[in-house]
């Protein structure tokens, strides 16, 4: 019996795989064994005795191939490498690595980017589910929107890999994962010691400490991060932002464990999106403001550990997280409908005051079926969301006067599931997978006709088909259903409970708690030419109901049932060892499937339509290295009817360094390389400025940020 590799749940195993074909089919094998000991580690049973091999380890740099791998077109692992010399705006922006997806902001540094993939705005992170060291990172029922997702505490430069996904067709993966999926995993030790210390244009500094010292058997991981900005916006936005790591692991991540704490805290004064008439009549410049008190504060402690065994007859893991996060954000995005000089605005605060605790574990087990590879895994997930404040409040310059909804909140869910991988022929296997999630959400309302509680469960199937390889080229068929949860305070609502609104105290209906998603895939992956990896996916999503931005509430609400198809091409090129080629174009169409009378058509407002990149970094081991981007950011429809639109934007950052020697790196970045005048944000709804009898509609924007110079310095010790 010759030995082959399988894939299981987006992570790679090992398995006994029979082959007929000699030597070709063992080098390929052998070939797909270093990728998966890349992903995830192994332990091989091979030949007739089972004896037991030593676990490959292979750099990650060189687990670029999941031909043989991978379950579809459109998953891929990133690596560090790919991290390394890419010039960065944002934390957030390491998820740009996903083809198709696009991190933008609307507001301060301290808030969470707005992100756009498959035909999505996904606002804040609503259907892209992200986490980092098995703890998830979107917040359900959330103070400002479903699925917030605030990866401001990330650090770039701890990244060791990323895994993502596309689709709701892994049945590890549950709420919020509809359009996608992203695992960010932090190194457990370091190449070097180090200090990086930049600053930037308009009053940007950082500094970053970190090491990873051995500690007993194992390294200690610690990292104390410090930035502030004030940006180009006329108001500076004065953010202040403190980040810590601890972790410490012994082993592997195939075999070992770790122990992880961190802390983060910013606070910041914010330039929200504004109406374009107020720029066009020269009432505030482009990087002006309407609302000189708008800003926020948050913060974020979690302890967290994990572990992982992994032999020859199977893979037991697991992980448990503990979390307190707080938020306060100060918005307005109608500025004077409700009066201004004299009248209190329109600002409002939003409070959010939370603890979350949660665990997953997930056994697979390895075997052989009909005397061909097979592997079975079981899997469970709990999360507890304990929100002790949940608020909403009418403010002016902070101050609050008005008290429209006071909530807390007890959310629940456990998730069961279970996955199969089949090496049914040569040249075929499938992976099929189940996974039911429970719910229940209690809501205590300051208004009393508003508390309730309410259960909801959904199941979903997934199946995955997978052809090849022929001539190192894979072809797919995949098909699955997901979900994603709405706020647990729009299911138990009966009033409505603001008081600035014509309805206040009218009925209202509750949402549906958990709404299905249904998605197909069609897709190709081939590693025939040396050095070039290239995949083809078509893929279509359905949504029950859509989640989509409210400006006047300042969050997402339910609304019609949406469709979603496309395309998407990605290309990853090693023309040689120091180089790093990578492009991708993705091509996307949203329509409503329902409408009533109340809209004028059927496209998704803020829906992405065209996304296109291309990068390449050069790192040799010399004296120069660096990075430059091209990103195309496709016109978006603001309004059912597509008579409003975005405009499209291309934008270029460069990066430059020099290893002055072994310990000394000076960086340059340089941000909107051109000094393109585009927008980060549209949207398209109604404002009152000071001095309109009567509310506008208008499209509201937020500038991308000029040209931006950032030098570093890094010294190794």
């Amino acid at each position: 019996m010759q030995a082959c590799c399988g894939f299981r749940g987006g992570r790679a195993s090992w398995q006994s795989f029979p082959m007929k074909s000699g030597k070709r089919k063992e080098r390929n094998c052998f070939r797909q064994f270093l990728l998966a000991s890349a992903c995830a580690g192994a332990s091989v049973a091979h030949g007739g005795g089972m004896q037991t091999l030593d676990v490959v380890e292979v750099s990650a740099s060189d687990a670029q191939d999941l031909v043989g791998v991978a379950s579809a077109a459109s998953e891929g692992n990133v690596t560090a490498r790919q991290l390394e010399n890419r010039p960065l705006l944002r934390p957030a922006e390491v998820l740009e690595v996903v083809p198709g997806l696009i991190v933008s902001q609307h507001s301060g540094d301290g808030k969470a980017n707005q992100y756009y993939l498959r035909g999505f705005n996904l606002d804040h992170g609503t259907d892209f589910a992200t986490s980092l060291l098995g703890m998830p990172v979107n917040m359900p029922t959330h103070a400002h929107g479903q699925g917030y997702s605030d990866l401001q505490f990330l650090i770039p430069e701890l990244v060791d890999s990323m895994q993502y996904r596309k689709g709701p067709y892994a049945a590890e993966v549950g709420d919020f994962a509809s359009a996608g999926s992203a695992a960010i995993e932090y190194a457990r030790k370091l190449d070097q010691d180090f200090v990086d210390l930049s600053v930037g244009s308009h009053g940007y500094r950082r500094a970053l400490l970190v090491g990873s010292p051995a500690v007993g058997d194992g390294h200690l991981l610690y990292a104390l991060e410090w930035a502030g900005n004030n940006g180009p916006w006329s108001m500076p936005e004065d953010l202040d932002k403190l980040n810590g790591l601890l972790r410490y692991s012994q082993g592997t991540r195939a075999n070992g464990w770790s122990v992880a704490a961190m802390a983060y805290t910013a606070k910041w004064a914010s330039t929200d999106q504004v109406p374009l008439r107020a720029v066009e009549a020269g009432l505030i410049s482009r990087y002006g403001n309407l609302d000189p008190s708008d800003g926020g504060r948050t913060h974020r402690y979690s302890l967290s550990g994990e572990w992982s065994r992994k032999d020859e007859r199977g893979w037991l893991r697991g992980n448990v997280y503990a979390m307190d996060y707080g938020l306060n954000l100060w918005s307005n995005f109608t500025y004077c409908t409700l009066g201004c000089n004299p009248g209190p605005g329109d600002q409002f605060e939003q409070e959010d005051r939370r603890q979350v605790y949660g665990f997953n574990v997930a056994q697979t087990w390895y075997g052989d079926w009909l005397a061909r590879g097979a592997d079975f895994t079981l899997g469970l997930q709990s999360r507890l969301d304990d929100i002790g404040k949940l608020g909403l409040y009418a403010t002016t310059a902070r101050q609050r006067w008005g008290t429209v909804a006071q909530d807390r909140v007890r959310e629940r869910s456990i998730s069961l599931y279970a996955e199969s991988q089949i090496q049914w022929l040569d040249w075929l296997r499938s992976s099929v997978g189940w996974r039911k999630d429970f719910y229940t959400f209690d809501v205590s309302a300051d208004t009393p006709a508003n508390s309730g509680k309410a259960d909801a469960s959904i199941g979903c199937p997934k199946l995955s088909l997978i052809f090849g390889p022929w001539s190192k080229t894979e072809y797919y068929l995949n098909m699955g259903y997901g979900f994603h949860s709405n706020d647990a305070r729009g299911i138990t609502v009966k009033t409505n409970p603001d008081f600035r609104d014509p309805g206040f105290g009218t009925p209202v209906a509750g949402s549906t708690p958990l709404v299905r998603t249904k998605g197909y895939e069609v897709g190709v992956r081939s590693a025939l030419i040396p050095g070039l990896q290239t995949s083809l996916s078509l893929w279509r999503l359905d949504i029950a109901s859509e989640l989509v931005f409210s400006g006047d509430a300042g969050t997402t609400e339910p609304s019609f049932p949406s469709k979603r198809t496309g395309i998407e091409w990605a290309n990853y090129w090693m023309p040689n060892p120091a180089t790093i080629v990578d492009a991708d174009l993705s091509i996307s169409k949203a329509r409503y499937t329902r409408v009533d009378d109340s809209v004028p058509g059927d496209d998704v407002p803020g829906a992405i339509r065209k996304v296109a990149s291309v990068g390449v970094s050069y790192d040799a081991g010399g004296k120069w290295s660096g990075g430059a981007r091209l990103r195309y950011f496709g016109p978006r429809p603001l309004i059912e009817d597509d008579s409003v639109r975005s405009k499209s934007s291309t934008l270029v950052n460069l990066r430059g360094s020099y290893r002055i020697d072994a310990r000394l790196k000076l960086s340059l970045d340089v941000l909107n390389a051109f000094n393109r005048r585009v927008s980060d944000i549209d949207y398209y709804y109604s404002s009152q400025l000071s001095g309109e009898s009567a509310a506008v509609n208008d499209i509201h924007t937020h500038p991308a940020e000029p040209r931006t110079f950032r030098l570093s310095l890094r010294v190794g010790f």
